[in-house]
């Protein structure tokens, strides 16, 4: 005889809280104890109903798997297939799908671990992140095995079908009113055992070597930047798909530029009297140009000049950011006997207050800071 749907037998829908289940549950609990209908086969048996439809509703897993496959998700031997439901989507693949699978790489359709995902870490100078650049990786890894074709077996012979599984790849157990379904020990999912292991191999259908891969760096990339390569990944046991290579961009540290973001910073020593007096001067460009900038007479460490769309390319974008240049006027060093006079002369003729009005203003106002202590 059917059984009797768990929402039925609770006397609640099918979107009842966790609340709204415990309440009745109780309530028909008690209602049908054995205790309370002492002789009474009908009144017991509706209390095991009831606890076994609470047992399986109040857990939110369990329930979710009820609501998608009904009472077959905890029959032992249940619809299609030997074992339940058929292997291509038992009862594991609901824990998958809700929860994704745990572990190593992915499943395919039939059931085969792929490889794992491999990591490279690729650093590039800073005008290679600007321009972009098509360059090649030596990624050690494993491959397919060409002489059995991954299969595993000896070349001639052929995988033969797992006695544990019947090439299912997966077993089940039942333990109370949940099946548990893993991996098969004995073939690891493959549903095939190697007879004949491949002398290339072992039976694993993979071996390690090296691989050369092209890799194409977009103008722009970014400090951390991530570049997949699908398939590029080790190839799994017996044939199954490769997982993916990602390549990780840093940026390597330049001599003159400095890079935020799609600015760039360059700090310039500008001479004494180029500032003092005014003048121009030529700076690099992250493209390997020149470009020439106007310094104005009077021009202090610390004045910053923009020029505009001269900064990094931006990723996917056709803009480009701005380059901004740091003055650091360089005070002069090793003088001559004829300079140091000349310096001496400016000082005598200057006015302090008109040529240095910066200083003059600092030490007036420590000055009157000293007086006041005195006072």
């Amino acid at each position: 005889m059917a059984k009797q749907d768990y929402y039925e037998t609770l006397g609640v829908g099918k979107s009842a809280s966790a609340d709204e289940l415990k309440q009745a549950y109780r309530k028909l609990a008690m209602q049908h104890h054995p205790d309370r209908n002492a002789g009474n086969k009908s009144a017991e048996q509706k209390f095991k109903e009831l606890n076994e439809a609470y047992d399986i509703l109040k857990d939110d897993q369990k329930r979710a798997a009820y609501d998608r496959f009904g009472h077959a998700a905890f029959e032992q031997g249940g619809a299609g297939g030997a074992g339940g439901f058929g292997f291509s989507g038992g009862f594991s693949d609901i824990f998958e799908e809700m929860f994704g699978a745990m572990g190593g790489g992915r499943r395919d359709a039939a059931g085969s671990r792929s490889g794992s995902d491999l990591r490279y870490n690729l650093e590039i100078p800073i005008e290679e992140a600007f321009k972009g650049k098509q360059t090649t990786v030596r990624v050690n890894t494993f491959a397919q095995c060409e002489p059995c074709h991954g299969k595993g077996a000896e070349p001639g012979s052929s995988p033969a079908t797992c006695r544990t599984c019947q090439g299912h790849g997966r077993v089940r157990a039942q333990q109370g009113f949940f099946t548990i379904e893993r991996t098969c020990p004995t073939c690891q999912g493959a549903g095939t055992v190697i007879e004949k292991p491949c002398r290339s191999c072992g039976g694993q259908g993979r071996v390690r070597r090296e691989k050369t891969l092209s890799v194409n760096i977009p103008p722009g990339v970014e400090d951390g930047t991530r570049i997949r390569l699908s398939g590029e990944g080790e190839v799994g046991l017996y044939g199954a798909p490769a997982g993916d290579l990602y390549i990780f961009i840093s940026i390597a540290q330049h001599a003159i530029f400095q890079r935020d973001g799609a600015n760039i910073y360059c700090r310039v020593p500008i001479p004494f009297t180029t500032a003092a007096l005014g003048g121009a001067i030529e700076v690099p460009t992250v493209e390997g140009s020149r470009t020439r900038v106007t310094v104005p007479a009077g021009t202090q460490s610390g004045h910053r000049f923009r020029l505009k769309g001269k900064g990094m390319t931006v990723l996917r974008s056709p803009l480009r950011g701005d380059m901004y240049v740091h003055a650091v006027v360089e005070t002069p060093v090793n003088l001559n006997k004829r300079q140091q006079e000349l310096l001496r002369e400016f000082e005598k003729e200057g006015d302090e207050h008109r040529t240095n009005p910066e200083s003059a203003g600092f030490f007036a106002r420590v000055k009157e800071f000293f007086e006041d202590l005195r006072e």
